[in-house]
């Protein structure tokens, strides 16, 4: 297959035609990666079962791993789910477009492809002019899970989508570098407390401020070791995600015995001919790491490393505990505690 690729830096003719062109390949059932403020997407129809289990198949996604459907607004919200609520007003009032994903009871039209066979609907309005612009010239939802293949890391740059992608769908719109840089914040509202299936860059002090109540951490996110999650309700709960191709070691501890152990496990690697990568950033730039991680990642998978040595992050900050998230999930929960 050939993949268009068209660069979308500031919005003029060419660009609206480009992406009312990406809207027509969603409207006939097909695949579109685009940017958003997280990461980069692969959209398609979220109500077309078809075009839905498309994504999965040029993903190699698992079929019971639910997606995330992107909205253009709140009438395209309660076309997916009957809910309403004063929480829901009082969170989409204030984080939306934004990367705070809602989980909602879904109407029967939502197809279970969509949702990975679960009676719920996790929903979010992406702040992105790209992203929110295709879904208003496709007149759709759409589902769309990160625009990787799946196991890798997440997609933060358009030139990601391409290595992963190309080829292998129509089009790929790319919008710069994303902002945040790693995934949305996935709220449950279908529990009688609302609560956090997987953290983000808004935090649950965040969420708390706003709805006026107590906001929970899922149980699974506390969990020290990989544990198997048998229905997983947000994308990310059950498989093993965003993988280098190198193995990756996460060292743990104060931050002056980190660095230490990384130049020992560094040298001894280093002298069995071992191409080494470190990913260690400063103690307080929890932003920069969430916005850096997925990135340097990718990076080091270019350079052939063969080992990645990764210093963890704080993760008593929450926005430390969201990159610890990923990173330990990266690492497949290798971990040196120091």
């Amino acid at each position: 297959m050939k993949t268009k690729i068209y660069d979308i830096q500031k919005f003029n003719d060419q660009a609206m035609a480009h992406i009312k062109e990406a809207a027509d390949i969603l409207k006939k059932g097909g695949l579109v990666a685009f940017p958003t403020e997280t990461v980069y997407g692969l959209g398609a129809d979220a109500l077309n079962p078809q075009a839905v289990a498309a994504i999965y198949a040029t993903k190699g996604r698992p079929s019971d791993n639910p997606m995330i459907v992107h909205v253009a607004g709140m009438d395209q919200l309660y076309e997916l789910s009957s809910l309403q609520s004063e929480v829901i007003t009082k969170l989409t009032k204030r984080f939306w477009p934004g990367p705070l994903t809602l989980v909602l009871p879904k109407k029967e039209k939502v197809p279970d492809v969509t949702t990975g066979g679960l009676s719920t609907i996790a929903i979010r309005m992406p702040d992105h002019p790209v992203a929110l612009e295709l879904i208003k010239q496709s007149g759709c939802p759409i589902a769309a899970p990160s625009a990787n293949l799946s196991g890798r890391p997440s997609p933060t740059k358009g030139d990601h989508v391409i290595e992963d992608l190309n080829g292998k769908i129509p089009m790929i719109l790319k919008g710069g570098n994303c902002r945040v840089g790693i995934e949305s914040t996935v709220l449950d509202l279908t529990s009688e407390i609302p609560t956090i299936l997987r953290p983000g860059i808004l935090t649950q002090g965040d969420l708390e401020m706003v709805i006026g109540d107590k906001v929970v951490l899922d149980p699974a996110l506390d969990r020290k070791k990989h544990q198997e999650i048998l229905s997983p309700k947000a994308p990310g709960m059950k498989y093993t995600h965003y993988a280098p191709k190198a193995e990756m070691i996460v060292i743990r501890g104060n931050q002056d015995r980190v660095r230490i152990e990384i130049e020992r496990l560094k040298k001894v690697n280093e002298e069995k001919g071992r191409i080494v990568g470190v990913i260690l950033f400063e103690e307080q730039a929890f932003r920069q790491a969430a916005h850096d991680f997925f990135a340097k990642l990718r990076l080091l998978d270019d350079q052939g490393v063969d080992l990645i040595l990764a210093g963890a992050l704080n993760d008593e900050n929450p926005i430390g505990f969201a990159v610890m998230n990923r990173m330990l999930k990266s690492a497949g929960y290798h971990i040196i505690e120091v």
